[in-house]
């Protein structure tokens, strides 16, 4: 496991879904990736507890432990609700936790095409079964489709030349490779510069072809209907954008930050914040796992408005 992927904010995401308060409930892990967060839930709960695990990249099914309390669906996380629904749980989940970013094993193997410090192949999928790849999005998306990703997912401030830059490249040849898609920008950084600006084109594409910022929105909605009253959804997010629509999701129970009231100027929100603040990362854990720098942890309680 530790080989495949570090699990971030380990005990902090964990410890907010009070799972020893619900040692034999169900709960959820959204992305189980490594299945660090999973194995950690797994020795907390209890011998009748449950736990669902989604995943669509086949690496990361194969990787799971074997244990009865453990149901993992090979899947997106933005069907949660069709899936708990279909499992006979809907409404009854004690505690979802979703970790959005990619597993180190993703970006460390380079025939993945995550990471621009390979030459690989340009994919990007984290099914790799299904979809179209990085390559298929920027040899056939036209120039305002790219701009429009750049500007939108990757916040890079001249999306509109990397674009031109890349459709200018595919004249002479298809981009096939991460190293042809960075040589086709090359004009655009420097040695200073390259790390930071690749970091966001690549991050841009990366959320295109996987379509994270729909399967975000459709899986945060998701949670409304399967989490029970007083359920908890911790969420642990690596970009602005995620962050974002998470925090107005918790803040007024949609993705848009729309912050109903009835009649009496009450919050309609059907969360309660356990944090205010995100929770992030401590020095050591920065120390000893780089990745987890830019990662912030969200929790809320689903409110009982029965009870109300």
């Amino acid at each position: 496991m530790s080989e495949y992927h570090v699990p971030v904010l380990l005990n902090e995401s964990i410890s907010a879904l009070n799972i020893e308060e619900n040692s034999n409930g169900i709960f959820i892990d959204a992305t189980f990736g490594g299945g660090g967060h999973s194995r950690e839930i797994l020795r907390r709960l209890g011998k009748r507890g449950k736990l669902i695990a989604f995943d669509r990249d086949s690496d990361a099914i194969a990787n799971a432990p074997e244990d009865d309390r453990l149901i993992l669906i090979h899947n997106n996380f933005r069907f949660v609700h069709n899936f708990t629904r279909a499992l006979g749980y809907a409404g009854k989940v004690d505690g979802i936790l979703a970790d959005l970013g990619v597993s180190s094993h993703q970006f460390d193997t380079g025939e993945r095409g995550f990471s621009f410090r390979f030459d690989a192949p340009l994919d990007m999928r984290m099914n790799r079964m299904s979809g179209r790849s990085a390559a298929d999005v920027v040899n056939e998306c036209t120039q305002e489709e790219l701009a429009d990703i750049f500007r939108i997912y990757g916040e890079l401030e001249k999306p509109w030349k990397a674009a031109e830059l890349i459709c200018r490249a595919r004249e002479a040849a298809p981009i096939e490779t991460t190293g042809d898609l960075s040589r086709a920008v090359a004009k655009l950084y420097n040695s200073h510069t390259g790390h930071k600006f690749l970091a966001k084109l690549y991050q841009a594409l990366r959320i295109e072809v996987n379509m994270e910022m729909r399967s975000l929105e459709d899986f945060l909605q998701g949670t409304l209907a399967a989490l029970r009253p007083g359920g908890r959804l911790s969420v642990i997010t690596y970009h602005s954008l995620e962050d974002r629509m998470v925090k107005n999701f918790m803040k007024t129970g949609n993705p848009q930050g729309n912050n109903g009231k009835d009649f009496y100027g009450r919050s309609l929100s059907p969360f309660e914040l356990v944090t205010r603040k995100p929770v992030l990362p401590a020095e050591e854990e920065i120390a000893t796992n780089t990745r987890s720098r830019s990662a912030k942890l969200r929790v809320a309680q689903m409110i009982d408005t029965k009870g109300k």
